[in-house]
């Protein structure tokens, strides 16, 4: 189908299911090519959590917030707030999708230098990943605060490539510690029981970037802008959800800059 859902009352329903059955689902069991024998409780896929979490980490709260995108066809995606800044989509692990995964990496074309791009080691780790992957590539239009975790954090790891800065971050205690208290804040009891993955887009150079930590570099899907970035991911991600029709494990956040910031 060609989007996620088509009117607003379908939306409606499709939310309150996705609460009861998918809410807590936005990380994976499934290792990355190096794993660590550590392993985090998965973050719930829940703005309000997202929000709680970046903000205590360092992102000012009138720079950016966290935003369900309720569907995929154009008139669900001007409800979305503008302008966005970066799109975080949940997506099911399966054999088909994993294909699709190993195939990419064997095409993959050397990216722009100015992507920050980081592997992913530790289990259940992705919604953090994800996150890290939205902030890190738009540090110049927004503001962080001095000497928060994330100022230091991507101060630190600048000049790292993505395996040093997974390691960067797996021995970070102070992440773990903050990962932990958001993974029990959601709505639903968190578990590590998940077959889920969340990948971050991003625009950088002109270029639409998927950026997932289980991936051997980032992958361009072509030209994009700041303006266009939601609805070029929409139009990707439109083409993962058919690959999948018999799912309905999707789940599609904005990262938007608040009005009255700089951009």
């Amino acid at each position: 189908f060609c989007c996620l859902y088509t009117s607003i009352n379908k939306k409606r329903v499709i939310q309150k299911e996705r609460e009861r059955t998918y809410r807590k689902n936005i990380n994976t069991t499934t290792m990355a090519e190096s794993p660590s024998a550590k392993r985090w409780l998965p973050l719930e896929a829940n703005p309000d959590v997202m929000n709680q979490f970046l903000w205590g980490l360092g992102l000012q709260e009138d720079e950016a917030e966290c935003y369900d995108v309720y569907g995929l066809d154009e008139e669900l995606l001007e409800m979305v707030p503008k302008p966005v800044l970066a799109v975080l989509f949940l997506y099911p692990i399966t054999s088909q999708s994993e294909e699709e995964r190993i195939l990419q990496d064997s095409i993959n074309k050397e990216a722009s230098s100015r992507v920050y791009f980081m592997k992913q080691t530790v289990g259940n780790a992705c919604g953090t990943i994800g996150l890290l992957h939205a902030v890190g590539n738009v540090t110049s239009e927004i503001k962080l605060l001095e000497g928060s975790f994330f100022d230091r954090f991507f101060k630190s790891t600048a000049s790292m490539g993505p395996m040093e800065r997974a390691a960067f971050l797996e021995n970070d205690r102070e992440m773990e510690v903050a990962h932990s208290v958001a993974a029990t804040a959601g709505d639903t009891e968190a578990s590590d029981n998940v077959d889920t993955h969340f990948i971050c887009f991003t625009c950088v150079d002109g270029e639409l970037y998927e950026l997932d930590g289980r991936r051997s570099g980032p992958i361009s899907h072509g030209a994009s802008s700041p303006g266009s970035l939601l609805q070029d991911a929409a139009k990707v991600i439109q083409g993962m959800i058919q690959k999948n029709p018999d799912s309905i494990n999707f789940n599609v956040i904005s990262i938007s800059k608040k009005a009255g910031g700089a951009y």
